[in-house]
């Protein structure tokens, strides 16, 4: 494990630096270290465009989103972080993935209160020719797969110190069309389902913040039945997210392939990392890996911030890429459409809190409580305010015995 990250490091580096002979040989170590040599079971599951990531900040961190709740496209990786999502969200996504193939994705989040809600699709599609045994082409066509979901998430149990365990789910269906001109009964429809869950807490923590800086998923993604004699990628996925300052933050996946045919075996488990770095208010990067048996995958990405939308392009580079190309560039265009007015609550609840403070300062004790009571109107679940309550309340009875012991002597 200790010399996978040191490689991928290096690689990092040695492609943002343009070290290209370094880089070569780096990347041919990557790919041939002991015991991640090819898995004879990779292509026996159906639906490859399960697996290959839309773009977005998921790609741009090697996919290692299991314990992110970055935006709108972190529900593909675990379905109940709809439930904790800032901002709605409408985003637009293209990855261009291998020579002529190209994915289009749209996805749309929404959050009421502690309920998320999503929906998306992802689209793969490629321009295909036939030819006979005389190299005259014979057929034209698109082939393509087309992934549809929707998702619902809730999050259970929160309170101001806790902040709850979300469960979610999202229902898809699969759909693959392979022109019969190409190939005949090859076109297929699938059903499944996915199941996460998400919570964060605090763990050494350094910083002063609200946020929760470490975070942990688990996910059971393609949970369905075969389709055409081929069963569906299904795999579960635990992953855990930490942030040692405010602006970085480290996630780590593990994803277990699993099949539930026994003459059918799993591929083997791999690896997802990745880093979301903040620069500036508008300004973020990624980098990241997976690796995957002997071919590793390395992610190098960018978002831009403006005040109703967001900008990502990222670079990934595998073995489906050749080292001098430029073509696994994927890009998504975010727009930011409110908050369902969750920050102009919390500025009013953070209001009504300090002017109760200010009051019990100056010991005009029931006008604190009037103040942190209108606050619990606004958000019951704003604990402090009903701690001060307590205490102003145990002052002000203290105070009225002590009137009462004066007149009696």
């Amino acid at each position: 494990m200790r010399r996978i990250v040191i490689t991928a490091v290096l690689l990092i580096i040695s492609s943002t630096f343009g070290w290209a002979s370094s880089f070569s040989d780096y990347y041919s170590a990557l790919s041939s270290l002991q015991g991640m040599t090819d898995d004879i079971n990779t292509g026996t599951t159906v639906f490859p465009l399960l697996r290959i990531p839309s773009g977005g900040k998921a790609e741009g961190m090697g996919t290692a989103q299991t314990a992110v709740a970055s935006d709108s496209s972190s529900i593909l990786f675990n379905p109940a972080v709809s439930s904790v999502l800032d901002l709605t969200e409408l985003a637009f996504l293209h990855n261009n993935w291998i020579s002529d193939t190209s994915i289009e994705s749209v996805m749309f989040t929404i959050r009421y209160n502690d309920l998320g809600l999503g929906t998306g699709i992802k689209l793969l599609y490629v321009p295909f020719t036939k030819y006979d045994e005389w190299g005259d082409p014979t057929a034209k066509g698109y082939p393509l797969e087309a992934i549809a979901f929707v998702n619902t998430a809730y999050n259970f149990f929160k309170s101001y110190y806790f902040n709850g365990v979300s469960a979610g789910l999202s229902l898809k269906a699969g759909y693959r069309h392979i022109p019969s001109e190409i190939y005949t009964n090859q076109s297929s429809l699938a059903l499944m389902a996915d199941a996460g869950l998400y919570t964060s807490l605090n763990l050494l923590k350094f910083y002063s913040s609200r946020d929760k800086n470490f975070t942990l998923g688990l996910a059971f993604k393609n949970v369905g039945f075969e389709t055409l004699g081929e069963p569906l990628p299904t795999e579960l996925s635990a992953g855990i997210s930490y942030s040692p300052f405010r602006p970085f933050k480290l996630a780590v996946d593990f994803n277990l392939p699993v099949s539930f045919y026994p003459d059918l075996p799993a591929e083997n488990w791999y690896l997802a990392g990745g880093f979301d770095a903040v620069v500036t208010d508008f300004f973020s990067f990624q980098g990241g890996f997976n690796y995957r048996g002997s071919n590793p995958r390395i992610s190098l990405g960018s978002t831009i911030n403006i005040k109703e939308a967001s900008f990502n392009l990222n670079y990934t580079l595998d073995l489906t890429t050749q080292t001098d190309s430029i073509d696994r560039f994927s890009i998504e265009a975010k727009l930011k459409l409110g908050d369902e007015g969750r920050y102009k609550k919390k500025d009013l609840v953070d209001e009504l809190y300090i002017n109760g403070l200010e009051a019990y300062a100056s010991g005009d004790l029931e006008k604190a409580i009037a103040y942190w009571e209108a606050a619990l109107e606004i958000d019951n679940n704003f604990t402090p305010a009903e701690e001060f309550i307590a205490s102003a309340s145990r002052s002000i009875e203290l105070l009225k015995r002590m009137q009462e012991l004066n007149r009696v002597e």
